[in-house]
């Protein structure tokens, strides 16, 4: 795509959450590309939020914008305002909030066409402003991060055309020079012969901490020299804290809070252990297949879609613990098995860039655009 097409559209991005988790990280990943590609664009975010500061520093052009709640009709003007005064045709919105605004803005009189970034694992809701906001005239396309989100989608909108998968990506070269420096053995005085296996998810109720727990309970007699991880913050840290007392887990499992080195750390893993509920697609998974860490993750959502069972990683039930644990000591336990899971892990990784979530984001607002590509 040339230059002069890509200055054909204006898009401004949409991301209302006060934190910095998986969706944010996306935004950033599009932002820092499209800025390669000579894409005019700009991010109106919440003020005092994390990705205010992200634009800051990476000199992406930005509003911010105080949000006082889930129907904010300061934040749906103020979306106008900056659209009209900048000629914005394109507004992509990043999470519930952003789409509701951005609707919002229409009704007001906002002309810009809506694209809108669908990354959770549940049913849209059946409720006449749910069902108004994925069906509105100016809405051209929503981008699921994985056909299962597509899937679940589909029954709320009218027009499936307008349905498209773009899967999420990850930075690759992030990881391409990193190296197991034993970071957590020296942070946490553990043996040199200790064996790490983490999970590296926002503590949030639909990661399912609680199968991980129960898990491990079911691992550490079988695997007395090896130390879990949970690395990530949220809500449900008391909850969580509980569950490990009850099971007597405190010497097994350590509780990292969030990290901003988890690059540095996950080369460290010799596996990871993803226990989600629910699921948009799992880019924590991608950021261990380009570290090398075998996986073994419960089929939510899109898992599926990356974690290919016996080909790319070991899959189980959502809830399932023991097939978890017994795909655990699977892995341990067979050295040609984990390398051949991490062989088909860092081939099936080439589609799964953020390059390439860009270039197909780029064709379907170039599509929507009327621009040519």
């Amino acid at each position: 795509m040339t230059a002069h097409n890509n200055s054909q559209i204006s898009v401004l991005h949409v991301a209302t959450a006060r934190t910095w988790r998986g969706g944010e990280q996306q935004v950033a990943y599009l932002t820092s590309e499209f800025a390669k590609r000579n894409v005019r664009q700009y991010v109106l975010c919440t003020t005092g939020s994390p990705m205010e500061e992200y634009c800051q520093k990476n000199a992406i052009p930005f509003f911010t914008s105080g949000k006082r709640s889930s129907v904010d009709l300061a934040y749906a003007k103020k979306l106008k305002d900056i659209c009209v005064s900048n000629s914005v045709s394109l507004v992509h919105v990043h999470d519930s909030h952003a789409h509701t605004f951005a609707v919002l803005a229409a009704v007001f009189g906002n002309k810009a066409k809506i694209i809108v970034s669908r990354r959770v694992d549940f049913k849209v809701q059946s409720g006449p402003f749910s069902r108004y906001k994925y069906n509105h005239p100016l809405v051209k396309r929503i981008l699921c991060v994985s056909e299962k989100i597509k899937t679940i989608t589909l029954p709320a909108v009218s027009d499936a055309l307008k349905l498209v998968t773009v899967h999420s990506g990850i930075d690759f070269s992030r990881f391409k020079e990193k190296r197991n420096t034993q970071l957590l053995h020296k942070e946490f005085n553990l043996s040199a012969s200790a064996k790490i296996i983490g999970n590296v998810a926002a503590l949030a109720p639909h990661k399912d901490y609680g199968t991980f727990v129960k898990t491990v309970a079911l691992l550490k007699p079988q695997l007395p020299n090896a130390v879990f991880f949970i690395i990530g913050e949220g809500d449900e840290r008391g909850n969580i804290e509980k569950l490990i007392r009850d099971n007597a887990l405190e010497n097994s499992i350590i509780m990292t809070g969030f990290r901003t080195d988890v690059a540095d750390i996950l080369p460290e893993l010799d596996l990871m252990l993803i226990t989600s509920e629910t699921e948009g697609l799992g880019t924590a998974i991608l950021d261990a297949f380009a570290c090398r860490v075998p996986v073994v993750a419960t089929a939510a959502g899109g898992i599926p879609e990356i974690v290919i069972h016996e080909r790319t990683g070991l899959l189980a039930s959502v809830g399932d613990t023991a097939g978890l644990a017994a795909h655990v000591m699977k892995l341990m336990g067979n050295e040609s098995l984990r390398n051949t899971l991490v062989a088909g892990a860092t081939a099936h990784l080439e589609g799964f860039t953020k390059e390439a979530t860009a270039t197909k984001t780029l064709a379907e607002y170039l599509s929507v655009s009327g621009a040519e590509l």
